[in-house]
């Protein structure tokens, strides 16, 4: 969780996690959760897991590697692209309610109505008045839910400008990856102060102790996959209390299955 006045630019990018402390650890955190996606379905818990953060900062990919040993029957994950034309025409947070979580299920958002205040606001696609009320139809909306019992984790990846670029480049690099870097996204990066400013304004002003944001140091993806599974992990020990799953070791079996799919990521490149 973000402390009081706690400024991104304040925060240290230089935390690391080495691939092989990360290999090591990432079967039993993948194991603890899916043990406890169940428990929460079991008991009736839900949760909402959002994700914003820096172009090419590694959300997707930590999304990936968050889902990839949960059952598919107890998550749903959402990637939020801007409104279409029909939704215009409703309240904005209107398409936000249709995806909540029923009882017991997770979802994931992969961007979120976060993006008001943040892309919309500094593209001046909408007037100040309008972003400027959606920081309190934001807060209501998550208090509405945490009061019917749903779990809120809210991240924000984060790295630097020059990070951004080099990842830029380097996927540039790839003629099969290229594709992925758009105008759009150096449009964004040329604006880096702007964006800065405004994700500094949207914490201070969305933190609470109900949907309480996390802040990852994003320059070393092995570092920002731990800490989001230890603090997803943590949270929803914490509900479960004397119902959260004893913890078990994790068996040869997943420890062999871990080393294929480490394998794996490291032909396709490891992702950004």
């Amino acid at each position: 969780m973000i402390e009081p006045r706690t400024m991104l630019e304040n925060i240290n990018l230089k935390m690391k996690l080495s691939r092989e402390e990360y290999k090591r650890i990432l079967p039993n955190l993948q194991s603890r959760l899916y043990d406890l996606e169940k428990a929460c379905w079991d008991h009736g818990i839900s949760s909402l897991i959002v994700f914003e953060g820096w172009d090419a900062s590694g959300k997707g990919t930590a999304i990936a590697t968050l889902t990839q040993r949960l059952d598919p029957r107890g998550f749903k994950l959402y990637p939020i692209t801007a409104p279409r034309t029909y939704e215009q025409r409703r309240p904005w947070l209107w398409r936000f309610w249709l995806r909540v979580p029923n009882r017991g299920e997770m979802v994931i958002f992969d961007h979120s109505w976060y993006g008001r205040v943040l892309e919309e606001r500094v593209e001046g696609a909408i007037p100040e008045k309008t972003w400027r009320q959606a920081f309190r139809d934001i807060v209501e909306f998550e208090r509405e839910l945490a009061d019917d019992g749903t779990i809120i984790l809210k991240f924000f990846v984060h790295i630097s400008k020059k990070e951004q670029k080099a990842r830029f480049d380097a996927i540039l690099a790839n003629p099969l990856e290229a594709w992925r870097v758009t105008e759009a996204d150096w449009a964004r990066h040329k604006k880096y102060k702007e964006y800065l400013e405004a994700g500094e304004e949207m914490l201070e002003l969305t933190e609470s102790e109900y949907a309480p944001w996390t802040i990852v140091e994003g320059t070393s993806k092995w570092h920002a996959r731990r800490k989001i599974f230890d603090t997803i992990i943590a949270v929803m020990e914490k509900r479960l209390g004397a119902d959260a799953p004893a913890l078990t070791e994790t068996s040869a079996d997943v420890l062999k299955d871990a080393d294929l799919r480490a394998a794996m990521e490291s032909l396709a490149g490891g992702g950004l």
